[in-house]
């Protein structure tokens, strides 16, 4: 029963990588056919209707609310501004120099992958980012790469991630916030070192014509021209992250204070809720695709959580399971591509319906299980094809997805591989 298991998991990667499927059709279509194999009745107790769809499309519903929250706080950042004026403020101060401008435009970015993730994030920090950076020469796989490697670099402290990882893995937001504080250094310095290494490596491209101006003093009409958000609005990306990182406030409520703080900094007192009731509907647009995603994650954890699902492969499972520390560092790190391109480790596919099996059949505790699929999230979230972040960074710099991949794919392994030394000194 365990091999017809794996087999059509392995049909689901191909529906997925063939685009036959969307992934989350595919993901819902999956925990059905996984819980008939099973053996899971129709109805009752672990059962196809009622355990499988009707408790495990909600299981995720706090992680759904943080996406949706993390989504209208990113539209009040395009809104009000302040995401564009962080990085107009950036490109200012680092004038004509492609490694400081880069380096600035790696600040922002990181910013705003603590708020909230995917092509809304990339397109915050890089619709000005990316021109910017290229006007100064920065080549342009090198811009679209900065964007990514910061987003990457701020979901370490990106709260809904917390949450989907606290859902997902049955694990207090405590252990997963110590986990993540440990591999944020490793995303960060390799995200410095991606723009040092390549704006050195690929010298200077001129591209666009950029004029920069000298520092000045601006006037409340040339602020008010540009858009530009005042100075202590600029604070909201920081505000969530340090109540919940500083204070250890809730997440759902540090992301609402950050809506807030960002609503009153911006806003006049009489236009407070039309911006309030228009950036919440815009967020609907924005969150709609995680959040069915996350529905179809949920109802393939409960498929694979059954017990017959666990009795038929855990032992297939825990037979190509490393134990040893330094075996499982080796294993982990060459399985690295797997999560490319949709692949059987991508924790927002497949992969989740993977941690849970090692969950549930006792392989590895959830620490670990954490350990695994966030450091294959810091691949994924830069260096897919397929990913949206990825294809809009890429197209909107004028490069091929693929050309993003192949130069940001070295730093982001040594990221991986850094998750992985961490993890296993707690086998």
């Amino acid at each position: 029963m365990g091999i017809i298991i794996l087999l059509v998991m392995a049909a689901g990667v191909a529906a997925m990588l063939s685009r036959k499927l969307p992934t989350a059709f595919a993901l819902v279509l999956l925990g059905v056919v996984i819980a008939l194999v099973a053996g899971a009745p129709l109805t009752g107790q672990n059962s196809v209707l009622d355990t499988v769809l009707q408790e495990g499309a909600p299981a995720l519903a706090a992680t759904m609310i943080a996406i949706l929250l993390g989504s209208w706080l990113g539209k009040l950042l395009d809104e009000t501004g302040i995401a564009a004026t962080l990085v107009r403020k950036i490109v200012e101060f680092g004038g004509d120099r492609p490694a400081l401008v880069a380096l600035g435009v790696l600040v922002v970015s990181i910013l705003v992958g603590t708020v909230t993730g995917s092509a809304p994030a990339a397109m915050l920090a890089g619709i000005v980012g990316i021109p910017a950076m290229i006007a100064v020469g920065v080549p342009k796989v090198t811009a679209a790469g900065t964007i990514l490697m910061g987003i990457a670099a701020g979901m370490p402290f990106e709260l809904p991630v917390w949450q989907f990882f606290s859902s997902a893995l049955e694990l207090p937001i405590p252990e997963v916030r110590g986990f993540m504080v440990k591999l944020f250094p490793f995303a960060l310095a390799a995200a410095a070192a991606f723009v040092l290494v390549e704006t050195r490596r690929r010298g200077v491209e001129h591209t666009w014509a950029f004029r920069t101006a000298a520092p000045r003093k601006e006037s409340a009409k040339r602020r008010a021209a540009l858009g530009d958000a005042p100075w202590y609005a600029l604070l909201t990306p920081l505000v969530p992250l340090v109540l919940a990182l500083g204070f250890e406030l809730a997440i759902i409520p540090s992301l609402l204070a950050g809506v807030l703080y960002a609503l009153v900094t911006t806003t006049r007192p009489r236009e407070m809720n039309r911006r309030l009731l228009r950036t919440l509907y815009q967020s609907f647009d924005v969150a709609a695709a995680p959040i069915t995603l996350f529905v179809s994650i949920g109802i393939l954890l409960a498929a694979v959580q059954l017990p017959g699902a666990v009795e038929a492969l855990a032992p297939l499972v825990k037979a190509v399971s490393p134990q040893n520390p330094v075996l499982f560092v080796v294993v982990f790190t060459l399985l690295v591509p797997l999560c490319l391109y949709r692949g059987p480790l991508n924790v927002y596919g497949l992969g989740a319906g993977i941690a849970g099996v090692l969950i549930a059949a006792g392989i590895y505790p959830a620490v670990t299980v954490l350990g695994i699929t966030a450091s294959y999230n810091q691949v994924f979230g830069v260096a897919d094809p397929t990913s949206t972040q990825t294809v809009w960074a890429a197209q909107y710099s004028g490069v091929s997805p693929q050309q993003v991949m192949a130069r940001t794919l070295p730093y982001v392994w040594a990221v991986a591989l850094g998750g992985f030394c961490v993890t296993a000194l707690h086998l």
